[in-house]
């Protein structure tokens, strides 16, 4: 283990929290986001109903609690010294230089993930105004699904408002970047006491009128209580299933927003004696109660009510934005004029503050990182990070249906934060060392910490990071493990699925969609597809590569000026 260097900042950088509270809501509002709503319920019906509340609770207290811990922990460690970005918070834990450039993964990811993370958010500030308009008035389903088409298609005018999704795209940025130029105090921690307790309010009535649906009322053919069963019916059989298990810790990853660097740069702003153990805690709980209370009580009942069974399940195959965007809006209908006027402003409502209490947590490791850096304002920094958001997702609205969103989703909201989240848990309990380590994470605790996750966060968590790193880097065809050692063994090689990162590189499922089409113009629309997710690449990567550079010209600024003691 190598000794911890101390980096010193003369950083103008002077944000902290105005309270306990906000800095608690504002930590569940990162975590807590559209895969609490949207994501979450589709997960657990494709991966044995009840069954995958075992898996997901286990991921939960072995992976999720102990990443909160490192991560909060990291961040009041860097923030001791000044430092509120990844690169240089691990830089305070060891001394080798190749760790800052692993921090560059805090910085990259934000960006990333905000670029269409705002493309999504816009959606639902586009729905709370359709539904508050009353443009899905008279809409059947497929009309309303047919809108959700022509929103993304932005050569189509829906309601006669030209470019509508990259209006809604701009404002959102916009909105994003003044609130952030407020500060912590005075911008994010104000949009989370304000955001939190609507998305509460929004999300108990939506619960409530999903398990109080009855057969014959208000349209519904089934009772509330049929989409719960149906949810919440356990599997047992898929607990042997390794794809079950993966899909529970990716759920963990995306739920708590783990292995971003955006828990770090928050926690680096709390005072050396804050508590973070229970900070951690209640945030993480927080966000368990949104994801399996309201998130499970809202999606599936209410679809089921009025679908069927049978229907949900061919909706949910194309995951949760089947049923959030191309069919919320027309059941909501179903309850009348004002209530489901009312109805959809809630829900698509609620899907807006969790997302912006998501993205303006992206927000401030950029931000730190300039006002640590290159001494930048806080103005200055909000509206830097506001410009590339806005340029680097713009290809997300242009060509969202030629796979450009999906491929930002999957290289900088899934790889990235399995990658990172493994380093940093390897520099946190082997590098650093558990004994610092955990004298950090209980130091002014007001809970007392059990002493058997010492061995948790040293040994299991590690483990079911890389088994989850290993799983999406070469996941088998189908999920099914045992027919690909069989493939293998015989001789035929490993049956990769298309959406492991191996097959994603060489974008094999599109290839064999093109070799097995007959049609020229077919063939011509997938190599044109192909065309624009190897620039999403290709942009990405230019993106990881800038903010990399830019760190070492940080670094060569600190030596310059004698910041590193």
């Amino acid at each position: 283990m190598s000794d911890t260097t101390t980096t010193t900042s003369t950083s103008t950088n002077t944000e902290s929290w105005g309270s306990r509270v906000g800095l608690i809501l504002a930590m569940a509002g990162n975590a807590v986001g559209l895969g609490n709503f949207l994501r979450f319920p589709v997960q657990a019906v494709q991966n044995g109903g009840g069954a995958f509340i075992i898996p997901y609770l286990v991921c939960f207290l072995l992976m999720g609690i102990p990443l909160l811990w490192i991560e909060w922990a990291m961040g009041r460690f860097g923030g001791k010294f000044g430092n509120h970005s990844t690169p240089f918070i691990l830089d305070t834990m060891d001394k080798r230089k190749f760790w800052k450039y692993i921090g560059v993964f805090g910085i990259f990811t934000n960006i990333a993930v905000a670029a269409y993370y705002c493309y999504l958010e816009s959606w639902t500030m586009s729905y709370v105004y359709h539904s508050l308009v009353g443009t899905f008035r008279g809409m059947d389903q497929n009309q309303v699904a047919a809108f959700f088409v022509n929103y993304v298609d932005i050569t189509t005018t829906t309601t006669g408002l030209p470019f509508e999704a990259i209006i809604f795209f701009i404002f959102c940025v916009i909105l994003n970047t003044f609130i952030l130029s407020r500060g912590l105090s005075g911008g994010v921690e104000i949009a989370s006491k304000i955001g939190m307790p609507l998305l509460i309010i929004f999300g108990m009535f939506l619960a409530y009128k999903g398990i109080t649906l009855q057969s014959g009322k208000e349209g519904a053919v089934y009772g509330g209580s049929v989409g719960l069963n149906f949810l919440w019916t356990p599997q047992f059989d898929s607990l042997w299933n390794p794809k079950v298990w993966l899909a529970a810790a990716g759920q963990i990853f995306f739920t708590l927003s783990v292995g971003m660097g955006t828990i770090q740069c928050y926690a680096s702003y709390v005072s050396r004696k804050e508590d973070i153990a229970l900070n951690a805690m209640s945030a993480g709980w927080m966000n368990e109660f949104v994801e399996v209370v309201l998130g499970s009580a809202i999606l599936i009942p209410i679809s089921v009510g009025y679908l069927g069974i049978d229907k949900v399940v061919e909706l949910t195959s194309s995951g949760g934005l089947g049923l959030g965007f191309r069919t919320m809006p027309y059941l909501f209908q179903q309850w009348g004029v004002f209530l489901g006027a009312f109805a959809g402003v809630a829900f698509f409502g609620l899907l807006f503050f969790a997302g912006i209490t998501s993205s303006l947590a992206m927000g401030t490791p950029w931000m730190g990182f300039l006002q640590d850096e290159f001494k930048w304002s806080r103005e200055k920094a909000a509206f830097s990070f506001g410009v590339i958001v806005l340029i680097l997702g713009t290809p997300t609205v242009l060509f969202f249906n030629e796979g450009v969103f999906d491929e930002y989703d999957y290289w900088a909201g899934t790889v990235s934060l399995v990658v990172f989240a493994l380093a940093e848990t390897i520099l946190f309990a082997w590098i650093f060392g558990m004994k610092k380590g955990w004298k950090e994470i209980t130091d002014g605790a007001d809970i007392k910490v059990p002493d058997f996750y010492k061995f948790v966060i040293k040994w299991v968590t590690p483990f079911l990071l890389l088994f989850v790193f290993i799983g999406s880097l070469i996941g088998p065809a189908g999920g099914d493990w045992g027919a690909a050692f069989s493939s293998l063994g015989s001789g035929n090689g490993w049956l990769l699925d298309n959406g492991s990162i191996i097959a994603q590189i060489m974008n094999k499922g599109l290839k064999e969609q093109i070799a097995a089409a007959t049609d020229p113009a077919v063939i011509a629309t997938l190599e044109r597809k192909i065309t624009y997710i190897n620039g999403a690449k290709l942009l990405l990567l230019a993106v990881f590569a800038a903010a990399a550079y830019l760190v070492y010209l940080a670094y060569k600024k600190r030596i310059r000026e004698g910041r590193f003691s």
